[in-house]
């Protein structure tokens, strides 16, 4: 018998359901805030919290632990020095849910997964806009002709030919006309 064996399935065999909630944990290292739907962003938060306490901890064991559910050392030196000292005064409640509402497909609830101690967003300076310097005119009549007569030399000179291969009407496509057959129609909704 199954007793106290809850788990969210998601509808998944268990190297699948194992893999996508890998792959949460990962996305939610990376990006700190995710819209997902409510039983997936369930099954993932124990593994993400379990993620942030080994790097409250700091340990070559907590990071090789890390290794195995991340992949990447990359993704490791991210949770263990940006991530995890930002939870170093709460013990737990590492992540929120907040809900958004059904999705319009499969009527599917979605929420937004994110972690409460968000980092805060560095305000990029603009640069000041550079000064255009305006080129002098020349006013008199002979330097305009002049930078004429330079311009009509640099222009090359191509012999255009008639040719009859050229002359020809481009090829239709091969499956140009099934396209129109097949065509979808928009939805109506």
């Amino acid at each position: 018998m199954r007793h106290a064996k809850k788990r969210y399935q998601l509808g998944r065999f268990t190297s699948w359901h194992d893999a996508t909630v890998r792959s949460l944990a990962r996305n939610m290292v990376i990006a700190q805030s995710m819209r997902t739907t409510l039983t997936r962003a369930k099954a993932s938060k124990q593994l993400i919290e379990k993620l942030i306490t080994l790097g409250k901890k700091n340990t070559l064991f907590a990071r090789r632990e890390a290794q195995k559910v991340l992949g990447e050392h990359r993704l490791v030196n991210l949770l263990f020095n940006d991530i995890a000292p930002r939870f170093a005064k709460r013990n737990s409640g590492f992540t929120r849910i907040i809900g958004l509402g059904k999705r319009r497909g499969d009527n599917a609830e979605m929420v937004i997964f994110e972690l409460t101690e968000m980092k805060e967003k560095e305000i990029k300076k603009v640069k000041p806009a550079k000064e255009v310097k305006s080129q002098p005119v020349p006013e008199d009549a002979a330097a305009q002709e002049k930078k004429a007569v330079t311009e009509q030399k640099k222009e090359p000179k191509v012999a255009i030919k008639d040719n009859p291969v050229d002359a020809k009407k481009p090829q239709k496509k091969f499956m140009g006309g099934l396209r129109t057959i097949f065509k979808k129609k928009s939805d109506s909704l």
